[in-house]
């Protein structure tokens, strides 16, 4: 009797311990959100990092605060969302390094088990240029040139292992070339380095890139996506310009610490879902080149594996030992 008469009391406080959970799942937010930013102000990440936490704390009126936290190749902020209570207040908001991490470093987390999957922002390109000295005005042409001149040409990235880094080591191992890299603190001391002509060729985001091939101080050769994108229709695609089947993405996603309530991941998805989609947010995101992404946690799940696998494989074939 006593024995039923503790069950059924832990079921009654299990059931207003749930009815209290709901309750504050149905009025989430009601207090300050902080979004992790693994990188330094003024970059994609934080682009779009800020545009989001203003149109949160508009349609919510509950503070979205951008937390800048770099260092490690990510690895640092990331870590701090890792660790933070699991209740939707604090969110990741990162790109492919994610996923290309799991190869370079040996981390304290890993993201597949740590994190959450909360919405696929969106994707860029990366875009492919060089110093206008250098002879070539196709990707097929500066294919042509390096195995003209093995271990001659020079290419730049914002750093060992990053995404600006593997971008090339994939154009180097399909091609079948041999270019030196040459690392950098950060893709703008990598791009200026190209525009003085200090390294002759570069693969960086496109945000960062295209107003220096516009303005003549860097040709551009191509866009690593599949297809051309919109801001620069007549830029062709690597694949189309010399090699076929290249392609990759820099894409941005949104995690949260695992075991945050699916409810609550369900409503932050659908309104960052909601706007992705607003046309003043569309125009900015695709003014500067960033393609709006929407999608269910699941799928971004999903995407997350699968670069995890791809960037393996590739950081294997390049022997890439992070710095």
């Amino acid at each position: 009797m006593k024995a039923s008469l503790l069950v059924v009391s832990m079921m009654l406080a299990m059931g207003l311990a749930g009815s209290g959970a709901g309750a504050e799942t149905d009025r989430y937010p009601v207090k300050p959100i902080r979004m992790v930013v693994p990188f330094t102000p003024g970059g994609s990440n934080d682009l779009l990092g800020r545009v989001l936490a203003q149109k949160l704390h508009a349609t919510w009126g509950q503070p979205a605060i951008v937390d800048n936290r770099p260092g490690g190749g990510s690895t640092i902020g990331i870590e701090t969302v890792v660790r933070a209570v699991p209740d939707g207040y604090t969110l990741l908001l990162t790109s492919g390094g994610i996923a290309s991490n799991v190869s370079l470093y040996k981390l304290s987390f890993n993201p597949v088990k740590d994190l959450a999957p909360v919405a696929l922002l969106a994707q860029m390109p990366y875009l492919l240029a060089v110093h206008p000295s250098v002879p070539a005005k196709s990707a097929l042409e500066l294919i042509s040139l390096a195995k003209a001149q093995p271990g001659k040409l020079t290419f730049a990235s914002s750093g060992v292992g990053t995404s600006s880094h593997l971008t090339g080591e994939m154009f180097r191992l399909q091609a079948k070339i041999d270019m030196l890299h040459i690392a950098f603190k950060g893709g703008g001391p990598a791009v200026n380095a190209v525009i003085g002509g200090e390294v002759q060729v570069i693969f960086n985001v496109i945000t960062g890139t295209l107003p220096y091939a516009r303005s003549g101080k860097l040709r551009a050769l191509g866009v690593s996506t599949s297809k051309r994108i919109e801001v620069a229709p007549d830029l062709p695609t690597i694949a189309e310009s010399g090699l076929p089947g290249y392609e990759v993405i820099a894409w941005y996603n949104l995690f949260a610490p695992a075991g945050t309530p699916r409810p609550v991941i369900n409503k932050i998805n659908a309104e960052i879902n909601r706007i992705l989609q607003q046309p003043d947010v569309r125009e900015r995101l695709l003014t500067l080149g960033v393609v709006p992404l929407s999608g269910t946690p699941e799928a971004l799940g999903d995407y997350l594996q699968f670069e995890i696998t791809r960037w393996a494989k590739l950081i294997r074939e390049a022997g890439i030992k992070a710095e």
